[in-house]
């Protein structure tokens, strides 16, 4: 009995995020293995969903380990559905797979990889995974941990400059993908024997960048949302310097660097806003000349259009905030040789006040307390004391 049934028996059941299912063994020893849809690295929202179509009826998107899915067409003849555990095929053997699309919105899945059904080879379901089936593929993720924390001694043993950071076992268990991130080249010969003695099975060595490991292992980022690359990113496009510069971001490489130590690919979200608002605001390669003095641009909000200006070159104490169409103009007379009026005059001084809602006083512990039921009855209280003087005084 293999160490996973054995952990099996112990806690009866456990979550797999790494494939985005419930894995649960009942008292009397039945391996059930449920999908949760709520735990799927790059899941898509099937807003398609009743609709069928007798062309797309037999292509599926199939699920494996992390990120690693598949378009496949059903060859079975059996009904399969969404959430259904699938024998496929493999290039040598078979693979086991959970069944995450079906219907019409497998197409859109094509059209964004840029995949023509007409010509495209899909490889094959063959059928829905028997209970034995099922027992072979824990019993092969239950090797996996083990296996990449064995790989790695041996990659470190020969001396090889790479590091391996995830290793993915077939469903029949007869070959395992090893993930790693390399800088340079990378003779595998000698490692590929070391890994086929110890471990009796084929062997794929699969390189992947730094983005595409944070995408496999998954996390949160600082935003506190979970990692972009392992929610929805399928291609990763170049993010440069150049995008951060636009948005004036700090060049701090702590802020811009993301788990992955690479440019946050958030970067790119708003950059081509930010450039379209650039547009606006007009360039300034010296200070504004005006009657008492020469203004200096210290910081611009570049989405609001307004440009803060100092007499003090280096200070901020008192700023004055000035329209670009504004800066627009003064420029232009300034070209003339005129000198508008000073900026305490074109503009009002800044108020303390900030542009956001301060969160000061939300932590009291009576902040949810009915007030109005409280003054209610002190008045209550203070009106029948009233009352009862006015009579004793009557009396």
């Amino acid at each position: 009995m293999s160490e996973e049934i054995k952990y099996l028996e112990k806690s009866e059941s456990r979550h797999d995020c790494y494939r985005g299912c419930d894995v649960e063994r009942t008292p009397d020893g039945a391996l059930n293995v449920d999908y949760n849809p709520s735990c799927c690295k790059l899941g898509d929202f099937d807003w398609m969903d009743g609709i069928y179509q007798a062309q797309y009826s037999e292509l599926f998107e199939v699920r494996f380990k992390n990120t690693r899915k598949a378009i496949m067409k059903n060859t079975s003849g059996q009904i399969i559905k969404r959430g259904d555990l699938v024998v496929v095929e493999a290039a040598n053997g078979h693979d086991l797979g959970i069944v995450t699309l079906d219907g019409p919105i497998v197409m859109q899945q094509l059209k964004r990889h840029k995949i023509d059904p007409e010509k495209y080879e899909f490889r094959k379901i063959y059928r829905r995974a028997k209970i034995l089936d099922i027992e072979r593929w824990q019993e092969a993720i239950a090797r996996e941990h083990k296996t990449m924390i064995r790989a790695r001694q041996i990659a470190a043993g020969l001396g090889l400059d790479m590091k391996i950071g995830d290793v993915e076992f077939q469903g029949d268990g007869t070959k395992a993908i090893f993930y790693y991130i390399a800088d340079q080249r990378v003779d595998f010969r000698q490692l590929i024997k070391d890994f086929a003695e110890e471990f009796h099975i084929r062997i794929e060595m699969k390189q992947i960048g730094a983005r595409q490991e944070a995408g496999l292992i998954g996390g949160l980022g600082v935003c506190g949302r979970p990692l972009c690359c392992s929610c929805y990113i399928a291609d990763f496009q170049s993010i440069t310097t150049q995008a951060a510069r636009c948005q004036d971001l700090s060049f701090n490489p702590q802020k811009l660097a993301g788990q992955c130590s690479k440019l946050k690919c958030c970067i790119n979200y708003e950059a081509s806003v930010y450039i379209d608002a650039q547009k606006n605001i007009p360039n300034l390669h010296g200070p504004l000349e005006l009657e008492d003095g020469q203004a200096y641009l210290m910081k611009t909000d570049i989405l609001s259009g307004m440009m803060y200006f100092s007499y003090d070159k280096s200070s901020m104490a008192k700023l004055f905030a000035l329209p670009a169409a504004k800066v627009r103009e003064i420029l232009s007379e300034n070209k003339k040789g005129v000198h508008p009026v000073s900026l305490d005059i074109q503009t009002k001084e800044p108020s303390t006040e900030t542009d956001f809602v301060s969160a000061v006083g939300d932590d009291s512990i009576s902040r949810f307390d009915d007030r109005k039921k409280k003054n209610g009855g002190r008045h209550r209280r203070g009106g029948g004391h009233r009352r009862q003087q006015n009579r004793h005084r009557d009396e």
